[in-house]
């Protein structure tokens, strides 16, 4: 039987029932009650709508009603444990990662107002009402970890996983594409380094003169579109999470303070410290970027003509001319494109569809690489660096696996994975068994008949 291992439900589907909530109320009763938590049927009927909307919810009602009711149960039973273990999360840890989230949707609606407005709620209630979910999400995630620290697979295990498999329900593979590229990254300016650094100081001085005030001129002039919505304002965050330029700068604001120009490898910054709780800060900046001058790329685009036809005509390889030309670091390994999310170089387009959301070297790579042939050179194409750089690139297709039949040799990290999965969610249905003979788990009768996939022991 396969089933996705699914344990804790993504806050992306708790947001939205938020709103859904304003336009629809569901006669309420108790499903099930695990220990002193209880589940609802809204709480069930608010999921399936939004998996609905989404495409995610495949089979009848009743099936994905059964799922998402586990998943439940699975959660509850982990906040029930977290409790029995004196498990606790710090109310600085929760501030930020509910700041971290509320961050992401902004972005995703495009601004603070708008996702007032879709929700029916202010930014604050909004944070109250997400806040009790993301610490219970933050208290199950360290009870799966704990299940979870000793569960490996063996290269045995991958290989016995696979071959359990019957061949006539394998699943075939999308073509998936080893890229190499050559990047031209032309320099930005002293002069414009320069004014991007007088501009920001002029910012801070009317700032400290009291003609504007600091989130006024974030939302006017700072090139971070996701913060400058919000007037500069960043979150709650403790250590690791900004560049370290930007840290060591904000992590010493006292409260209100503002400070000279900073520059990260994103550009250069004023920042203002909100407030400080704990080892958590909140704060404001303001982002200016110099660019790099039109005539600079016109050069880049004009270098990368030249050596595109230089190893079109066979005058060198284009790992030579990698090493030879490119600005990447990817130079060193023959410019390799790597998977981020893998850390290996097959790439399908699929990955790389996924990863332009969160890595701005990827974007449009999808829409070139399915126009190319194995060997065939693109023309230069622009590009912008993870550092927020225009820049140009030319990029190659060295292999290109095909769709077809899962196999060990091609796709044995994938089979890994799903091996790795299967050993997870056994160990999940270990602990639940015998968990569930200890915890008070009392499931309505109208449930019963849910076809479970762990043995819940209900009473």
């Amino acid at each position: 039987m396969k089933r996705n291992w699914i344990i804790i439900a993504l806050l992306f589907l708790a947001l939205p029932m938020i709103a859904q909530n304003q336009k629809s109320q569901v006669i309420d009763k108790v499903v099930a009650v695990v220990g002193k938590n209880i589940i609802l049927q809204s709480d069930i009927e608010n999921q399936y709508m939004q998996y609905r909307m989404q495409g995610m919810a495949e089979g009848t009602g009743k099936e994905v009603r059964a799922r998402i009711l586990e998943e439940l149960l699975l959660q509850k039973l982990m906040l029930n444990q977290a409790e029995m273990d004196s498990i606790t999360v710090t109310d600085e840890q929760v501030d930020a990662q509910v700041d971290q989230r509320i961050r992401y949707f902004v972005s995703r609606v495009g601004s603070q107002e708008k996702m007032e407005e879709q929700f029916g709620k202010s930014m604050s209630e909004i944070k109250e009402e997400v806040r009790q979910a993301v610490k219970d999400q933050m208290l199950q995630e360290q009870v799966q970890a704990k299940i979870m620290e000793n569960v490996v697979v063996t290269p045995q295990e991958v290989k016995d996983f696979f071959y359990e498999i019957p061949k006539d329900s394998l699943p075939t593979i999308s073509p998936s594409y080893e890229i190499v590229q050559i990047v031209k990254c032309p320099p930005v300016s002293i002069d414009e380094k320069l004014q991007v650094k007088d501009r920001l100081y002029q910012i801070r001085r009317r700032i400290l003169d009291g003609e504007s005030s600091f989130a006024t001129m974030a939302v006017l002039y700072s090139e971070d579109q996701g913060s400058a919505r919000q007037g500069g304002e960043l979150g709650f965050a403790g250590k690791g999470v900004y560049a370290t330029e930007f840290e060591n700068v904000a992590f010493n604001l006292r409260d209100g303070e503002i400070s000279d120009v900073v520059e990260t490898q994103f550009g250069f910054h004023i920042i203002q410290l909100i407030e400080r709780r704990g080892e958590t800060i909140n704060c404001r900046h303001i982002l200016l970027t110099a660019k790099v001058p039109v005539e600079a790329l016109e050069k880049a685009q004009n270098q990368l003509d030249s050596v595109a036809q230089l190893i079109r005509n066979g005058d060198m390889t284009f790992e030579e001319a990698c090493k030879k030309y490119s600005d990447d670091d990817s130079r060193n390994n023959g410019g390799y494109l790597s998977n981020a999310a893998t850390g290996g170089n097959w790439l399908s387009l699929q990955d790389l569809q996924e990863l332009e959301q969160g890595y701005p070297e990827y974007k449009n790579l999808a829409f070139v690489i399915s126009r190319l042939e194995v060997g065939q050179i693109s023309d230069p194409v622009p590009m912008t660096t993870n550092e927020n750089n225009d820049a140009f690139r030319l990029v190659k297709v060295n292999r290109k696996n095909e769709a077809h039949q899962a196999n060990l040799k091609d796709d044995y990290s994938l089979i890994q994975n799903w091996a790795l999965g299967q050993k997870r969610q056994q160990a999940i249905g270990k602990w639940v068994s015998n968990k569930a003979e200890k915890a008070y788990i009392r499931l309505d009768d109208a449930y019963k008949d849910y076809d479970f996939y762990y043995d819940w022991n209900f009473q």
